[in-house]
């Protein structure tokens, strides 16, 4: 999937390399290991060689490679997990950054909470695109999104009244219906491509649940919990001339963090909003526009 550029091939071709670095630095690795094995085993029992490498010193060097190239991958796993800072809070607009470390896991999964989606969409295209061309070390991938119910009357979004009051618009929450269909497709047809090539398993799916879009929510691989609320301030959606309506302000919200690595506190927290998510994703409905994703 092409992304585009800013006129110069020189990032391009650096984030390729580094994608191919990373492809590749995990068999490498593992080669590098389980040879060191292979050698200092075979040292204790061919006397030339045994001789060579200095008698018995290599048997304890073998059996930690051993051990190595067992825990290689929750090494790798534990090192993905610790790279992002520990902040409390960050602005919306650095929710991307999160989604582009939770890539760098074997086990990818993201659930999301807000309004349409459309700040965390764009993100999860890219990778999954350039899952297509290169899996790295991604080997899973799980995407749950949940959002408002647009078929059912709503307060938010609704119009502007003459006095200020909220107004019913089906037009308009027919058109946030509209965007969710359309990412929702979009994110399906990557997962369906994917899964037939068969190098990674990713689920994907939107779906419905009750009330106004009030906060907005990101839980990253179980582990990282990004959550906001959102501002409803009265305003024209396009034109200025355009009537005013009651729409979430989804790029001005801050995003207070809260890691499972960091305090018992953030990580109390952390399984309180996975409990809580879990559950509305169970009670949440399956929107009558979605396709299924084939796995």
């Amino acid at each position: 999937m092409s992304v585009p550029g800013n006129g110069s091939a020189e990032p391009g071709v650096a984030h390729r390399l580094r994608r191919y670095l990373t492809r590749f630095e995990s068999a490498a690795t593992r080669f590098f290991l389980l040879g060191i094995f292979v050698v200092g085993l075979t040292a204790q029992f061919v006397p030339p060689l045994g001789d060579a490498l200095q008698g018995k010193a290599f048997l304890g060097g073998a059996l930690l490679s051993l051990v190595a190239y067992v825990l290689y991958d929750a090494v790798k796993d534990l090192a993905a997990s610790l790279r992002l800072p520990a902040r409390s809070q960050v602005a919306s607009g650095e929710l991307n950054r999160f989604v582009n470390e939770a890539f760098r896991a074997r086990t990818v999964e993201i659930t999301f909470l807000g309004y349409t989606g459309e700040t965390i969409v764009g993100a999860l295209r890219h990778h999954l695109g350039e899952l297509l061309d290169d899996p790295g070390p991604t080997r899973r991938v799980c995407i749950r999104m949940l959002v408002p119910d647009f078929g059912q009357p709503m307060i938010v979004p609704s119009r502007v009244g003459a006095n200020g009051e909220p107004l019913h618009d089906p037009a308009l929450r027919r058109r946030h219906e509209l965007m969710c269909q359309g990412h929702d497709h979009s994110l399906s047809a990557f997962a369906e491509r994917l899964n037939g090539l068969g190098r990674v398993t990713v689920e994907s799916e939107y779906r419905l649940y009750p009330g106004i879009p009030r906060d907005k929510v990101c839980i990253i691989n179980r582990e990282l919990v990004l959550h906001g609320l959102y501002d409803v301030i009265a305003r024209p959606i396009m034109r200025l001339s355009d009537p005013e309506y009651y729409p979430p302000q989804g790029s001005r919200t801050d995003l207070n963090v809260w890691s499972a690595r960091d305090t018992d506190d953030t990580r109390a927290a952390v399984a309180t909003w996975n409990k809580h998510l879990d559950g509305l994703w169970s009670l949440a409905t399956v929107p009558p526009w979605r396709r299924v994703t084939a796995t």
